[in-house]
């Protein structure tokens, strides 16, 4: 038998006999029984292996880079843990310094990242510029003790400023602006909507609330960016809401068109098709965003008489009260319900003032028409 030899590859005969073939570094098969040992199909075979191997090598980060440090950092637990939309946001940093991932860690210092971070807001935008810088703080933050960087330079590039002319990121929404969008938006998209515009909680959080997370009208979840402790109680005006919302059988209270859960980005899309479409008919003001609804019931409650520390406890934000498996905890869901019935309060306020404001004003849907809290 004629000895077969490929640069590369392991050919040899297992312990019945049979030929096996397998490429070294990525350990791919070769099918002997399709494309014969020496026949032109498995040097074909050989070819198109290899090549694969060596684009995969020529994308892979190289040790001693930036890309490298990245990639790294990619694997740790602190990244692996992160919330969806953190791990989409770093995510979204890499691929923008992907042209520089190359770069050896010898000359990463302060003055290389404080250009990049200029050159990055002159591109894109302040905001993104100070992202990256927040993005490459953890990356070398966990390099530092496996003796990949000696120094996390990044923290000493001084953020972007944001603009004076810049609007604000997410903007509280009129009553009218929340009416406007309820109205218009699919069953589906206004029940997200409405989780969001009740509970303060931000998107990523909203959609995933669990039927089996509530109990006695209090969704209790601890929030994904922050892991504090939440005990949210279901308005009447949630309640609502939830009971317009098409039956599904998904385990999370709201659902898509689909009846499965709601993903980040299908939500996002959903909601930027409905928010140009009413900009564009002039229904409501530019720069709209789901995130803003939690805003709009922060300000609303302040303007109410809460403190910082009631607001706090109810949207879930500031030190960590209790933690993802914390066990619930009575005082806070019978406190943040006295604080959700200032909302309800607030609420009914904005809207006998908004009928009162425009009396001829007629809903697009009077079937749909929130209901107040009696």
């Amino acid at each position: 038998m004629t000895l077969v030899r490929v640069k590369g590859f392991k050919i040899f005969a297992d312990r019945h006999g049979r030929m096996r073939c397998y490429h070294r570094s990525t350990n791919q098969k070769i099918d002997l029984q399709k494309s014969p040992l020496g026949s032109a199909e498995f040097f074909a075979d050989c070819a198109k292996i290899s090549a694969a191997a060596l684009a995969l090598k020529q994308i892979q980060p190289k040790p001693g880079t930036l890309g490298g440090l990245i990639a790294v950092y990619f694997a740790e637990e602190h990244f692996l843990e992160r919330s969806k939309a953190t791990k989409r946001e770093y995510r979204m940093c890499a691929a923008i310094l992907e042209p520089i991932k190359d770069t050896p860690v010898s000359s990463i210092d302060t003055p290389l990242l404080a250009a990049i971070h200029d050159k990055l807001a002159k591109k894109h935008s302040w905001d993104k510029a100070n992202r990256v810088r927040n993005f490459l703080i953890q990356v070398f933050k966990f390099c530092i003790p496996k003796g990949l960087i000696s120094k996390n330079y990044a923290e000493d590039v001084i953020k972007k400023p944001r603009p004076k002319n810049t609007p604000e990121a997410y903007r509280t929404w009129t009553f009218e602006e929340v009416q406007t969008v309820l109205e218009a938006a699919s069953p589906q998209l206004r029940a997200a909507l409405a989780m969001i515009f009740c509970t303060g909680q931000d998107p990523s959080d909203a959609l995933e609330f669990r039927k089996d997370q509530v109990d006695d009208a209090i969704i209790w979840k601890g929030r994904n960016k922050t892991n504090v402790g939440a005990a949210i109680p279901i308005s009447s005006i949630l309640e609502i809401e939830l009971a317009m919302a098409p039956a599904h059988d998904a385990e999370t209270l709201l659902a898509s068109s689909k009846g499965t859960p709601w993903t980040y980005d299908g939500f996002a899309s959903t909601w930027q098709r409905l928010r140009r479409k009413l900009e564009g008919g002039d229904k409501v003001a530019p720069g709209l965003t789901p995130k803003g609804l939690r805003h709009t019931m922060a300000t609303w409650l302040r303007e109410a008489g809460q403190d910082e520390r009631e607001i706090s406890d109810l949207l879930a934000q500031g030190s960590k009260v209790m933690g993802l498996h914390y066990s619930k905890n009575a005082a806070l869901a019978r406190k943040n319900r006295k604080t959700m019935q200032v909302w309800e309060g607030e609420y009914e306020r904005r809207a006998a003032k908004a009928k009162l404001s425009n009396p001829q004003r007629k809903p697009s849907n009077p079937d749909k028409e929130i209901k107040s809290h009696e």
